[in-house]
């Protein structure tokens, strides 16, 4: 049984979808007929993990993170992909088939005129910041979304052409080497930079030649896997990299249009933050004020990045200062770990003494984007429908309702929130999942 176990877990990554979802459909009767037992949902959160549709450093598939989030016993568990969509449907059935508390969201980087001068969030790119849309319930065809997928290939092709400039005599055809190993085509750098290392194995098969050569090409040559990925990646297309190129005004969608796009979508458009260390995000109440003029609700925070467990400096004291301010404009909080580097954790050491304290911060973010979900794919009622300004007369008052149904609502019963009407109320739909 170990080895049937294992062997529906590796197909759970298949690029094959009706082999995903065959093996996940057989690992839930293994759990349904206590073959595998799957503990009760606890509450640690990853709300952002990067799936194998925009890179996954371990080859996730939406319904291989979600099984293992259920494995894990996590209170709820949410991805995002870089510039597409492409696994929203599978992963919300996925949580529903497993019981399973779940949230999907797309990630992207804007350009923010109003900081045109200023370093957000993207290294090194003043006026450039990675920005995401919380809550989508579907992959529905939208102008915008169809324009970010082309770009985005688009981008990748160009740096493909300039670092294989570079690279030569190992270069990738983009089609055969980086497009073939995604499941829809989705390339990324660091889809490249995993491709870049698999050929260099097959040009140069030689060991002591091949690191003489990612000696010359790159300034070094450590041992395969992810550091030779990620100085490939800082060497050849990061900022002074061969094949870098400086971005700026119209190289990416503005803000404001990508938040247009989120909210005609259903979804909420989410303030990404990394550190607190750069020009912007020194100024980050001015961040807030911007992002918020064009409809952001929510921020978005990776906590792995911005503490050391056991000392206390200026990076923890700017996490701590984020999350205050996000409670004062009353923004609930997508926390999770990304995943599409080797090394990111499954999970945030919640436990910490540094994390400890925001657990129920982070947990109240889950739960809300959660409701919002389901209320918003069952019923079009979600966080920043319509019917939720008319309803709620102020913001706690609607995080308050949003936070009572994520947590009270189980998976098993998000059907009983289908096709309510227009006026419902509030109390009425807390009553039908009772």
């Amino acid at each position: 049984m170990i080895e049937s176990l294992e062997s529906l877990e590796c197909q759970l990554d298949s690029l094959d979808a009706a082999q995903r979802h065959s093996a996940l459909a057989a690992l839930c009767r293994l759990a349904r007929d206590g073959t595998v037992t799957l503990p009760k949902p606890g509450t640690a959160v990853n709300l952002h993990a990067h799936t194998f549709f925009s890179y996954n450093a371990y080859g996730y598939s939406p319904s291989k993170f979600a099984w293992l989030a259920r494995k894990a016993g996590l209170a709820a568990a949410g991805i995002v992909d870089f510039d597409v969509l492409d696994g929203v449907e599978e992963f919300l059935e996925a949580g529903r088939l497993l019981g399973l508390k779940t949230c999907a969201s797309l990630e992207s980087r804007v350009f923010v005129p109003e900081f045109a001068t200023r370093v957000i969030n993207s290294p090194g790119e003043p006026g450039i910041a990675y920005h995401m849309g919380v809550g989508f319930t579907s992959a529905a065809p939208h102008p915008f979304l169809a324009e970010m997928r082309r770009a985005a290939a688009q981008r990748t092709r160009d740096l493909l052409e300039r670092v294989n400039r570079h690279t030569h005599p190992v270069e990738l055809d983009y089609e055969k080497d980086a497009a073939a190993i995604t499941p829809r085509g989705n390339a990324t750098e660091r889809h490249l930079c995993e491709a870049f290392e698999r050929k260099a194995a097959q040009v140069l098969p030689d060991p002591a030649a091949r690191a003489a050569y990612w000696k010359q090409k790159l300034g070094d040559a450590p041992a395969p896997g992810a550091k030779l990925q990620n100085l490939i990646r800082a060497k050849t297309m990061k900022k002074g990299g061969a094949g870098y190129v400086q971005p700026g005004e119209g190289s990416f969608p503005l803000m404001a249009d990508m938040n247009r796009f989120v909210l005609e979508s259903g979804a909420i458009p989410t303030l990404t933050w990394l550190d607190g260390t750069s020009d912007g995000e020194k100024c980050i109440g001015e961040l807030f004020a911007v992002a918020m003029a064009s409809g952001a609700a929510a921020l978005n925070i990776i906590p792995d990045r911005n503490y050391t467990p056991g000392i206390r400096d200026q990076k923890l004291q700017n996490l701590q200062d984020v999350v205050a301010l996000a409670q004062k404009h009353h923004f609930p909080i997508l926390a999770g770990t990304e995943m599409n580097s080797p090394g990111n954790k499954f999970v945030d050491s919640f436990e910490t003494a540094e994390l400890k304290p925001l657990l129920p911060v982070f947990l109240r973010g889950a739960h809300i984007f959660y409701a919002h979900s389901v209320l918003q794919r069952q019923s079009g009622l979600g966080y920043l429908s319509a019917w939720a300004t008319k309803t709620f007369s102020t913001v706690p008052a609607k995080n308050e309702f949003f936070e009572k149904l994520g947590r009270e609502l189980q998976p098993e019963k998000e059907e009983c929130l289908r096709g309510l009407p227009a006026a419902a109320a509030p109390g009425d739909i807390i009553a039908r999942i009772a």
